[in-house]
C-alpha cells in the first residue's frame, strides 16, 4: 500500500522529530555497553549506524523535502 503525499509528510516529520533522536539515544546506549574501541572503529560504527537508519525509510522521505512543492495527490484545477 503506497502512502499518500500528506501521510508521507506526517510520517517523515514524526520520524525526524521523535524517531531519529530515539535511534541516536539507543545507538549511543548500545555503544556505551562495550569498552571504548579505537577512534577509527568507533567512527566507522557511527557512520554505519548513521546510514542504516535511513535505508528502510527511503520511500517515506522521497519527494517530501522540496520547498514550495504542491501536493501531487491533490486534484488538478484545469
Amino acid at each position: 500500500m503506497a502512502l499518500s503525499y500528506k501521510a508521507r509528510r506526517r510520517w517523515s516529520l514524526f520520524i525526524l522529530v521523535i524517531g531519529l533522536p530515539a535511534y541516536i539515544a539507543l545507538a549511543w546506549w548500545i555503544t556505551s555497553l562495550f569498552e571504548r574501541p579505537s577512534i577509527w572503529v568507533e567512527f566507522a560504527v557511527y557512520v554505519v549506524l548513521g546510514i542504516v537508519w535511513a535505508l528502510p525509510l527511503k520511500a517515506v522521505f522521497k519527494g517530501v523535502g522540496q520547498v514550495g512543492q504542491a501536493d501531487p495527490d491533490a486534484p488538478r484545477e484545469d
